[in-house]
């Protein structure tokens, strides 16, 4: 797998998602974070690190990108987009909420594996072809005037006030498909309790008691039979 090319928007100005993936993390974050933030290879394996990983499938959909993903991934505003949104657990814990998308023409050839790949991870499509190539790594604190912070909070126990986030590009015969996997309060807490190191969470909240998927899936699954959810 090749490294290419910078799907940062250091070169946009702020927007109303306040544009800021930059392939440098911010200075004030700790060692950890940045490791996490900057390491290449699959994020489900390094995950298999500190326990048992499943995959939960939140939602699989036709959709439209967001301001910051469409000029990254260089489509307009109204080109149809296949999502993949999934929830990555570690012994039962949310840990990583993770939001995929490809063109939708792309998700019915190229990167039509990504939609029946149901709770296998997608590293099991990207890293096994050598002629996927991917970008750098890009990350940034997301907030709550931020889609990814929306979603990705519904897996947290607190509402942190940010997030920190990473993404990149695949491209396999032109064809881009982007992945930007939110980190969860639990992964820090995790980290730090393997470390015996602070978390120094960016909103600042320590040690809460994580909050299992499956109370979590339950809860979306009443939500979404009441029409309180897509």
């Amino acid at each position: 797998m090749t490294t290419r090319f910078d799907p940062s928007d250091s070169h946009l100005r702020a927007s109303s998602t306040g544009a800021g993936w930059q392939s440098v993390p911010p200075l004030t974050l700790n060692a950890t974070q940045k490791d996490w933030l900057t390491r290449g290879g699959s994020l489900t394996r390094h995950l298999s690190s500190l326990g048992a990983v499943a995959v939960a499938v939140v939602d699989e959909r036709v959709g439209l990108g967001w301001p910051d993903e469409v000029s990254a991934l260089g489509v307009s505003v109204r080109t149809p987009l296949w999502v993949r949104e999934v929830v990555l657990s570690v012994d039962g814990v949310a840990m990583v909420a993770a939001h995929s998308i490809a063109p939708l023409k792309a998700s019915h050839g190229i990167w039509q594996a990504m939609r029946s790949l149901g709770t296998r991870p997608l590293a099991e499509l990207l890293y096994a072809d050598r002629t996927v190539e991917r970008s750098v790594l890009v990350s940034r604190r997301v907030t709550a005037r931020h889609p990814l912070h929306r979603f990705a909070a519904n897996w947290s126990r607190v509402a942190p006030h940010a997030l920190l986030a990473r993404r990149s590009i695949f491209v396999r015969a032109h064809a881009p498909l982007m992945v930007t996997e939110c980190m969860l309060p639990a992964l820090w807490d995790k980290l730090a309790a393997r470390h015996h190191v602070s978390a120094d969470h960016p909103h600042g909240v320590h040690h809460v008691a994580p909050l299992r998927l499956g109370t979590r899936l339950a809860q979306a699954a009443s939500d979404i039979s009441k029409g309180l959810l897509r």
